[in-house]
């Protein structure tokens, strides 16, 4: 009688050493399939100082103005690749416009200014959260709102991972 309560016991733990093992596995599977992204917009980011601009022409049509948090003006100032975790950078972005008070003044159509915004995008370095991205998470957003996309959400990571001997960052540190 003992060794069928032995052997009962063994089977028992046997089983559960299997089910947790299969939970676990599913748990780690499912965290590394679905990348997870920045949904919340971080306070105060338009207090940040510049790290450069941007023009893009093509079907984007806009101006951006590239900023950092202290981590990320720090990590540029030095010349640190990779980012240290806790680095947040922004990007503004702005259909450019004609502005035809200026080129009144200039006496031609020269002068282009920040029109309707278009979107917000930020980049968040943590290696441990972000590890299937390359340890960065991607936000898009429109009207204070995150962008519920998730198939051009996914491309924001292919994209920025052609990047690689720049930790996935496009913007260079302007002077």
């Amino acid at each position: 009688m003992k060794r069928i309560t032995f052997l009962l016991a063994v089977v028992a733990i046997l089983v559960a050493v299997v089910a947790y093992m299969a939970q676990a596995s599913r748990h780690a599977a499912a965290q590394e399939a679905a990348p997870i992204f920045v949904t919340k917009i971080p306070e105060r980011y338009r207090d940040w100082k510049l790290i450069s601009v941007a023009h893009e022409e093509g079907d984007l049509h806009s101006f951006a103005a590239v900023l950092g948090n202290d981590v990320a003006i720090k990590a540029y100032r030095e010349g640190k690749l990779s980012f240290p975790d806790g680095t947040i950078i922004a990007a503004l972005h702005y259909r450019h416009v004609s502005s035809e008070e200026n080129n009144k003044v200039f006496g031609r159509d020269q002068s282009f200014v920040a029109g309707p915004p278009t979107n917000i995008q930020f980049m968040v370095k943590d290696t441990k959260k972000y590890a299937a991205t390359g340890g960065w998470g991607f936000g898009h957003f429109q009207d204070g709102k995150p962008s519920s996309d998730e198939a051009m959400m996914k491309t924001c990571f292919a994209c920025h991972q052609q990047m690689k001997a720049r930790d996935l960052v496009f913007t260079r540190y302007a002077p």
